[in-house]
C-alpha cells in the first residue's frame, strides 16, 4: 500500500468566531488525486488553511511524511514539498508572469535549474510563455489560475492543494484547468483538490471525501461517489 504523505487527524478549527471545522479525519497517500467536495461554507478552504499553517489549529492534528506540521508557517512547508494554490489565486498583481514564476522558486539556489523549471511551466502553459512580460495583474481570471498553478509547481511539491482552482471561470477556462490538473496528477505530483464543482473533481480523482458542515459525512472510491444518489442529489442537482 502507498505511504501516506498527508494524514489529518480529529482537525478542530474556528474561524471568525465560529467553530468551522469540527473534527476532521482524512488522508492522502503517494500518487493519489484526492478531491474533498462540498458545498459554499462547509469548512474545505478553512481545512486547506490550516493544512498550510495560514490558520491556527484549536485541536488535532496534521502529519506531512510522518511528522507533525502543527504550527509550522507556510514558507516551511513550501521547502518541504507541501505548496497550495489558494482560493482567489493570490498572485502578485504588480509583477511580471516571469518575476511571479521566479518567486515561486525562491526556495531553489540552483539558477540553471529554476530556468529549466520555468521552461516545463511554460510547456505546461504555453499561454504564459507568451505573454511572460506581462504584468500579473492585467490578465484573465483563468490566466491568472494558470500562473498561479505554474508558480506553485516551481517549488516542486510533493503534495499539491489546490483550492477552488475552477471557481469563476469561463467553461472553457475550467475545461482547460481540469486538463491540466489531470497532467500534473499524471507527471506524479500528489493532488489533494478542493472544489465546488463536484461532478468535475471526482471525476479525475481516485478518492472523494465530503464535506459538510464542518464534518467529513462520506467517503469512497471517486468513481463510486459520482454515482451515488446521495451525492448527485446533494452536489450536482439531480
Amino acid at each position: 500500500m502507498a505511504t501516506i504523505l498527508l494524514k489529518v487527524k480529529g482537525l478542530k478549527v474556528a474561524y471568525g468566531g465560529i467553530q468551522a471545522v469540527k473534527g476532521v479525519d482524512f488522508e492522502v497517500r503517494e500518487g493519489e488525486l484526492v478531491s474533498l467536495i462540498g458545498s459554499n461554507g462547509a469548512g474545505k478552504t478553512t481545512t486547506m488553511k490550516a493544512i498550510t499553517g495560514t490558520l491556527p489549529i484549536n485541536d488535532g492534528d496534521i502529519e506531512y511524511l510522518g511528522k507533525s506540521i502543527r504550527g509550522q508557517g507556510p514558507w516551511d512547508l513550501v521547502k518541504q514539498g507541501l505548496a497550495m494554490v489558494p482560493e482567489g489565486r493570490g498572485v502578485f498583481t504588480r509583477m511580471t508572469i516571469l518575476e511571479n514564476l521566479h518567486m515561486g522558486a525562491y526556495t531553489n539556489d540552483n539558477k540553471a535549474e529554476t530556468l529549466t523549471d520555468i521552461d516545463k511551466v511554460f510547456t505546461i502553459f504555453p499561454r504564459l510563455e507568451e505573454r511572460k512580460d506581462q504584468l500579473a495583474g492585467t490578465m484573465s481570471g483563468g490566466e491568472q489560475q494558470m500562473l498561479a498553478m505554474g508558480r506553485a509547481l516551481m517549488s516542486h511539491p510533493k503534495v499539491l492543494l489546490l483550492d477552488e482552482p475552477s471557481m469563476g471561470l469561463s467553461p472553457i477556462m475550467v475545461d482547460k484547468i481540469f486538463e491540466v490538473v489531470r497532467d500534473v496528477y499524471a507527471q506524479g505530483v500528489t493532488i489533494l483538490l478542493v472544489e465546488q464543482n463536484a461532478s468535475r473533481a471526482l471525476a479525475i480523482a481516485d478518492r472523494g471525501y465530503v464535506m459538510d458542515s464542518g464534518l467529513i459525512t462520506m467517503t469512497g472510491d471517486a468513481k463510486t461517489m459520482l454515482s451515488d444518489p446521495k451525492v448527485r442529489a446533494a452536489y450536482l442537482g439531480e
